[in-house]
């Protein structure tokens, strides 16, 4: 009874009868409210992901989290794709790309930063990163890059073979990469001690009450983040418009909003000196964000026939190539120093800033 009192489950509950009471329509007053339920239930996620991550293990604990993450991205762009039409073409290409750099530079760059602050160095398996890089290059250019260099279509479009093929693509590639985590190689991507051979932590004693508590309200958790940040979008965007701000900020908001989660766990992982989990969680989730979103968002073009753009600017093209670039080199020697993390922070800085100013 005492694991159903607690702010991680209570928050949620109180999020959904906020929602379905319908008050958050009519007052800006409830649409603040929601936002702060919606910021504690992400947080209440993180809590009810990591105890599901201890009883399981690594790696498939971040595993678990990244994909529960992508379910929230998916969700979210295909009702608004749904419920917009034509309007939200490029929703879920600047969403992704959005997560894209927001992992690269700001959650790898933080956990390099605090890490390196707090440790000095720290150390992680220099094969699982060129796993994950090598994966995640191949899909970037599949699905963000070719789309504006290909013919068959004017514009930033795929056609719809192409765009099923490039689904397919993301799909196989992400498929191996789990495959490879889990599995064929799934040692590459453990915490290991200072000896290099054995696990440096064990998964904790979790209950099964417990474990299926934590595994039910991370459903709820992730359902009412998708249905208010569903809800609180358009209030985002007319705040946005007010200002006279792009409007790919939406994407940027939206993807900060699903990724805080992941992002508070890699940090933690970071502080805790286990870097190793946090590589997993960051560069984990942003394969699972392109690959599995894409191939979901194709679908829903294919049987509405709704055009979805997906190929990036020259400019962007340029920052994601730096970003990815950066990260690459940053994780090439198997060791960290703050000099990384301040690097990629730097670069998510620029990218916020000549989306406003571009």
């Amino acid at each position: 009874m005492r694991s159903l009192l607690q702010w991680t489950t209570i928050i949620p509950v109180l999020a959904w009868l906020l929602f379905f009471s319908g008050l958050i329509y009519d007052s800006s007053i409830f649409q603040i409210v929601a936002s702060i339920l919606l910021i504690f239930s992400v947080m209440a996620a993180v809590h009810h992901s990591e105890v599901i991550a201890e009883r399981v293990g690594e790696p498939y604990g971040t595993i678990i989290l990244a994909i529960s993450i992508t379910v929230i991205e998916v969700s979210i762009i295909i009702s608004l794709m749904m419920s917009e039409g034509q309007a939200a073409a490029s929703l879920a290409r600047d969403t992704v790309y959005a997560a894209t750099m927001l992992i690269l530079n700001g959650i790898v760059g933080l956990c390099l930063l605090i890490g390196s602050l707090k440790h000095y160095e720290q150390s992680f398996s220099k094969p699982s990163v060129t796993i994950a890089l090598v994966s995640l290059i191949s899909i970037v250019v599949f699905t963000l890059v070719f789309p504006t260099f290909t013919e068959s279509v004017a514009g930033s479009y795929y056609s719809t073979p192409q765009l099923i093929f490039a689904s397919i693509a993301c799909l196989v590639i992400y498929g191996c990469f789990l495959f490879a985590q889990t599995s064929r190689h799934r040692q590459y991507f453990l915490t290991i001690g200072d000896d290099e051979d054995e696990e440096k932590t064990e998964p904790l004693a979790i209950s099964n009450r417990n474990f299926f508590t934590s595994l039910l309200f991370l459903i709820i958790c992730l359902g009412i983040v998708v249905l208010l940040a569903k809800t609180l979008s358009p209030t985002i965007e007319r705040i946005i418009s007010s200002y006279n701000l792009p409007e790919t900020l939406v994407g940027v908001i939206i993807a900060a909003i699903i990724l805080l989660p992941e992002g508070i766990a890699a940090i933690n992982a970071a502080r805790n000196n286990r870097l190793q989990t946090s590589i997993n969680l960051s560069l984990g989730s942003a394969l699972a964000s392109i690959g599995l979103t894409i191939p979901s968002v194709a679908i829903v073009c294919v049987m509405y026939d709704f055009k979805i753009i997906l190929g990036l600017d020259i400019k962007s093209i340029i920052l994601l190539g730096l970003s990815v670039f950066t990260v690459m080199l940053s994780l090439s020697s198997g060791k960290t120093n703050v000099v990384y993390g301040v690097v990629l922070l730097v670069n998510l800085f620029a990218f916020i800033f000549l989306m406003i100013y571009p």
